[in-house]
């Protein structure tokens, strides 16, 4: 372990069932009973669920139609990104003023190093009590705190929280904690991992930490050795208030399957636009740009191409877009989902606003559609293409970004 990491105070702090308790502060008489937000159709997936319904086996990101089976009483609630969106910035906020290492992980997660509060503020466990009585007060909303002396730990503390509690792990105690809990606790041990493990006997954090180090590297490889580190809560990295994006994407999974090319052109277009709003707004670039198709039978091609000189207008990805699904030749089979995703970002340069249709009069023109649609939101600006009506995703059966 590097030398202070002993030392610090880290903070994982997690929202519980965040979009569900967003709708609940306008919905009160939904408190205490099943409810599941997401998209209604059968093709849609859970973006959040209430505990009574995570009791009865709903989970994040499962089919919408196997939901509704496990909890056929549940009350299904459209998202309202943007009202998650105003609760998470005022989140953040409130752990800025706390101490500016802030990492925030999700729209309703981060992790806090208070190390540098601690003198001001008092003992790590007061600094959660106070983190979630203002949420609570301020906003009206639960939250879930792990305390410890690293990132791992503090994240597997705040699971063992909730719902809407505190849990800090003394660095002293940090082995006894962990070697508690089965081997699925630790990050990187997804369901193949665990086989494997369980088919060695390997069943709780204990059981792993008393292998040897080469056994487990020649069971799982590279991961070997850092599943032996965090099964003794040995994670050393830092909180980094800066998280650079990788990519930019967004993509969306139709209400039904998609053979019309000029349809997945039009939804192209629109997929290109969003992810263009998104690279302007960080200031960014994209130096390729990625094509994900989804088929009916639910297989998946990817496909890139990396861009003569790095661009953040539609026009420029939408071409770039449209050529892969065009070199793909005839369909097999109808398309479920549809992607577009930006990557290797760079920093944007700015253009020189000329008279032909270039990049920069492109993205210049964008920009002020920019401003238009944040004065005006009800009356949106958009390509004459992506008229209502006109797309193959009026009506989505769910979308990701």
């Amino acid at each position: 372990m590097a030398e202070g990491a002993r030392d610090r105070a880290i903070l994982h702090v997690d929202m519980d069932a965040f979009y569900v308790s967003v709708e609940l502060l306008s919905r009160p008489e939904l408190e205490g009973r099943q409810v599941i937000v997401g998209h209604a159709g059968e093709r849609s997936v859970v973006l959040s669920a209430s505990y009574p319904c995570r009791s009865l086996g709903v989970r994040s990101a499962m089919p919408m139609s196997a939901a509704v089976r496990m909890a056929p009483r549940a009350v299904v609630l459209e998202p309202d990104m943007a009202a998650y969106r105003h609760y998470s910035g005022r989140i953040m906020a409130i752990f800025r003023e706390v101490t500016p290492l802030v990492e925030q992980v999700s729209v309703d997660e981060a992790f806090l190093d208070v190390t540098g509060s601690l003198r001001r503020l008092g003992h790590p466990q007061v600094i959660g009590d106070m983190i979630r009585r203002r949420i609570r007060t301020e906003l009206g909303l639960p939250a879930s705190v792990g305390i410890a002396r690293n990132k791992f730990v503090a994240k597997v503390a705040s699971t063992r929280a909730k719902p809407d509690g505190l849990l800090a792990v003394p660095p002293a105690q940090t082995a006894r904690f962990l070697h508690s809990l089965p081997v699925r606790s630790l990050w990187g041990v997804g369901e193949r991992t665990a086989q494997v493990l369980a088919g060695a006997g390997i069943a709780t954090v204990a059981d792993l930490a008393q292998v040897p180090v080469r056994t487990l590297e020649r069971m799982l490889g590279a991961q070997g050795p850092q599943l032996h580190a965090l099964a003794w809560g040995l994670d050393d990295r830092p909180v980094e208030p800066v998280r650079v994006e990788k990519s930019i994407g967004a993509e969306e999974t139709f209400a039904r399957d998609v053979s019309e090319p000029e349809a997945l052109r039009r939804e192209l277009l629109r997929l290109s636009h969003r992810v263009a709003e998104r690279l302007r707004a960080s200031g960014r670039e994209a130096g390729t740009v990625v094509l994900k198709v989804r088929y009916a039978d639910f297989s998946t091609i990817t496909r890139s191409r990396r861009l003569a000189q790095p661009a953040g207008a539609a026009p420029a990805l939408h071409q770039a877009a449209e050529s892969l699904l065009d070199a793909l030749g005839a369909l097999p089979q109808p398309v479920r989902l549809l992607g577009v995703r930006a990557e290797q970002l760079a920093e944007s340069a700015g253009h020189q606003l000329s008279i032909d249709r270039s990049e920069g009069n492109w993205r210049q023109a964008e920009e002020a559609m920019d401003r238009i649609r944040a004065r005006f939101p009800q009356g949106a600006v958009r390509p004459a293409t992506l008229l209502p009506g006109r797309g193959p995703s009026e009506g989505p059966a769910g979308a990701g970004a």
